[in-house]
């Protein structure tokens, strides 16, 4: 049972801003040149983009002035030299910008789906699975947005602002005094804003995590939901996190409507004043046409980019929110301890009185005890919900029993290397890449003869006939694998790890009936010479076990061979003649 169907679940935790910027720190490290080069060229871009206004000033004044066409020409030449040269600065910050952001975004990305691979099972299933998936998906896309245009679009937009004020200022500094009434409005509105949006978006992507959590719970336990009647009470659940995803996008798309109309109003005032003072300047000969044009058209300028500045935040608050839900997974980490070695000779799996619940939660194994031998296979078999995927995930220490132990060769498995114990279930996954890639994942140095042994011994002629046999691209944007062949792909992995222990939970219960018996041969050639357990969801697998245990309710209720089982007239026999008829 998945441990989200417990009510008082914690997400995964947030990082700090202290760890956020520590972060930050150490993904710019050694690009801090090329941030340093591009504000250069972004200055610079500002400062041509100041080229326009006073062109059109001074066309503006030779006309009042009843000038020639002759006056006209240097304005004009000067105004399409900067048009040219901002787009060679224009060029050359973006190219500079990608080379600080785009490293750094997708380091950020790299360190959290390492952080989420390494975190145990328990800790990811503490928000259902869905806050992970919700992190490294929807909070990656909005750090990365961020930083790919975000970023670049503030940086300039703010030194176009600094840039204005200076050229106001370099006019008259009526002008820029004028123009800075809007500012203490605009200040005001920023510090309103984000004071509000702050908690809203930080709210709002907790609650999309615990909707995805919800989702997910639903549609992957269903079975489980439907065994335990729980079906009513997980769709509350959906609708009520739901509800609260909604409240909180609604609450956002209000705040920024008033934010922008807050700004209007800002702007109105100071290009009001600007033109006020134009007028006073012009009508007592302190300025002329050109500079009152020149002044109204900076401050017009500055309409964009102020809202640009101020309208980004957003996207930033945003960026910040989900960086700091990224960095978090990795504050979630155990602490690094080195797995403890193996000792020599055959080694037995032994699990003792082990009883097992989810936190918060009663227990849903209760006092489970079995012994596999070394190179003996073992069959559970039980109905849906009654503990047998649980028991599988202890058995590959990915979980710690609450009583009880778990231990291969009287070592607990929590403790273990993870390839010593290898879990394969019925959610496997085709990467993206070759055939070989996929495979070499399992082991980094196999040859290309050892990775056909391995799809030879699965059965997995299929790949032969690929259109470039090993080479062929599979998984997003290659050729598309059934479901049985993503399962011998799985189980030839399997083979090339070369585990100790094959745990076997439902492995191959997506294949259908013609599929069937090569994906249980398969299971039979991996599992052969090993130590094995197989979750088992079809009866055909377990006849030819050296022992089968029958889980109901999360105890074990029976145990011994086929014969011993379908003789004693028990729960397995009865399973084993329904199966039969």
């Amino acid at each position: 049972m998945s441990s989200v169907l417990m009510p008082g679940r914690q997400l995964l935790p947030v990082a700090t801003g202290r760890q956020v910027r520590h972060d930050l720190r150490v993904v710019l490290r050694g690009r801090w040149w090329a941030l340093g080069a591009a504000l250069a060229v972004l200055l610079a871009d500002s400062a041509l983009a100041l080229a326009g206004p006073v062109a059109i000033g001074r066309v503006a004044q030779a006309i009042a002035d009843h000038r020639g066409t002759g006056a006209v020409v240097i304005p004009v030449v000067v105004l399409g030299a900067a048009s040219l040269a901002a787009g060679v600065t224009g060029w050359a910050s973006t190219v500079l910008l990608a080379r600080v952001v785009l490293p750094a975004a997708a380091t950020l990305r790299e360190r959290a789906l390492a952080s989420a691979v390494r975190l145990p099972i328990d800790t990811v299933e503490a928000g259902g699975g869905g806050d992970l998936v919700s992190r490294v998906s929807g909070d990656v896309e909005r750090v990365s947005e961020a930083a790919e245009s975000a970023l670049g679009v503030f940086l300039a937009a703010a030194l176009t602002i600094l840039a204005t004020l200076v050229g106001l200022a370099g006019l008259d500094w009526r002008f820029a005094l004028a123009g800075l009434l809007a500012v203490p409005i605009q200040a005001w509105t920023l510090r309103w804003y984000l004071r509000t949006s702050r908690p809203i978006y930080a709210g709002g992507r907790i609650a999309e995590g615990r909707r995805t959590s919800a989702l997910l719970v639903g549609f992957t336990a269903l079975p489980t939901l439907r065994a335990l009647r729980l079906g009513r009470a997980q769709r509350e659940r959906i609708a009520a996190a739901s509800a609260d995803a909604l409240d909180y996008e609604l609450r956002s798309v209000r705040t920024a409507t008033r934010f922008y109309g807050r700004l209007n109003v800002a702007e109105l005032i100071g290009l009001g004043a600007i033109l006020l003072v134009a007028f006073v300047l012009v009508r007592h000969d302190l300025a002329d046409v050109g500079a009152a044009t020149t002044a109204a058209l900076f401050f017009a300028g500055l309409f964009n980019p102020i809202n640009t500045v101020l309208g980004v935040f957003d996207t930033i608050q945003q960026a910040t929110a989900g960086l700091a839900r990224l960095i978090g997974i990795g504050a979630a980490e155990p602490p690094a301890s080195a797995p403890r070695p193996l000792p020599a000779g055959p080694l037995t799996l032994d699990v003792e009185q082990v009883r097992f619940g989810y936190p918060d939660g009663p227990d849903v194994l209760h006092d489970v005890s079995l012994t596999a031998g070394p190179g003996r296979r073992v069959a559970v078999v039980g109905a849906t919900g009654s503990g047998k995927s649980t028991l599988a995930s202890l058995l590959a220490g990915l979980r710690a029993p609450r009583h009880g132990a778990v231990r291969l060769g009287g070592v607990p498995t929590a403790e273990l290397e993870r390839a010593t114990i290898a879990l394969v279930t019925q959610e496997t996954h085709v990467f993206a890449g070759t055939v070989a890639d996929n495979l070499r994942i399992a082991a980094p140095g196999a040859s290309a003869a050892e990775l056909q042994a391995a799809l030879e011994t699965v059965g997995a002629g299929w790949v032969d006939v690929l259109p470039d046999g090993l080479d062929t691209s599979i998984g997003s944007g290659g050729a598309a694998l059934t479901v049985s062949q993503t399962q011998q792909l799985a189980l030839a992995r399997l083979l090339l790890l070369d585990p100790v222990v094959v745990v076997l939970d439902e492995a191959t219960a997506e294949g259908g009936s013609d599929a069937a018996r090569t994906l249980d041969r398969a299971a039979t050639a991996v599992t052969t010479g090993r130590t094995a357990v197989t979750i088992a969801h079809r009866l055909s697998q377990t006849a030819d076990a050296d022992e089968i245990v029958v889980v109901d309710a999360g105890r074990v209720v029976e145990h011994g061979t086929h014969e011993q089982l379908v003789a004693s007239g028990g729960a397995y026999a009865e399973l084993w003649a329904a199966w039969s008829r």
